[in-house]
């Protein structure tokens, strides 16, 4: 919980602090906000948010991802489909605040204007929710307008550290991006492409001891 109180500042300090929240991707208020956690030595949900942004950038930059500068409680990835005009697939991550079991949400969009492509894409976000309804049951979703969007749930997250949810959530987003990669690729968006994307499901599960 936030309150709002009133502090008295220098002119030359708040131009330094607004620098550095620019320079952060935030606002003054939780600038000052981290300024003082960090001396009395309190990590925010903000500081944390910006180590599993961290880890996931590192884990995924290894497999042609893009990060752009995250924001307080959201990170957001690019990756290259190759496929016709080269489209652009964006992930973002969105983060919540408190310790609810709905950790955040990763929204799926494809950066064209072509109907064929949306179709394509809306084809694959049906075919990977039904493999995941098949293999963990009934997980939050909903495709709408060529978008795909998801609940992260993870079960216990205040015995897991920083480092650890972002990898948990970075492994879900590679899995996700090699199965709609494959199929683009295949010359068959049925039989071959729902093969496929089951194949990478099952290799995810079998080797992340953590679902997110």
């Amino acid at each position: 919980m936030k309150n709002v109180y009133s502090i008295v500042l220098s002119a030359d300090i708040v131009e330094k602090i607004d620098r550095l929240a620019y320079e952060q991707g935030t606002n003054r208020s939780n600038m000052i906000n981290q300024i003082l956690a960090d001396y009395v030595s309190y990590t925010t949900p903000e500081k944390r948010f910006r180590e599993i942004f961290r880890q996931m950038e590192m884990l995924l930059s290894e497999n042609a991802f893009k990060a752009l500068t995250p924001s307080d409680t959201m990170l957001s990835l690019r990756s290259a489909l190759a496929y016709k005009y080269n489209p652009t697939v964006k992930y973002n991550v969105e983060l919540y605040r408190g310790k609810q079991t709905e950790i955040g949400e990763l929204r799926v969009s494809l950066r064209t204007q072509n109907a064929g492509l949306i179709a394509y894409m809306t084809e694959f976000y049906k075919l990977w929710a039904s493999v995941e309804m098949k293999y963990r049951g009934n997980i939050p979703f909903l495709i709408t307008d060529g978008k795909y969007s998801r609940k992260l749930i993870l079960c216990n997250t205040a015995s897991m550290g920083e480092i650890d949810l972002g990898r948990v959530i970075a492994s879900y987003i590679e899995a996700f991006d090699k199965a709609l990669k494959l199929f683009f690729r295949s010359s068959d968006f049925s039989e071959q492409g729902a093969a496929e994307t089951e194949a990478v499901y099952r290799e995810y599960l079998s080797e992340n001891r953590i679902l997110i």
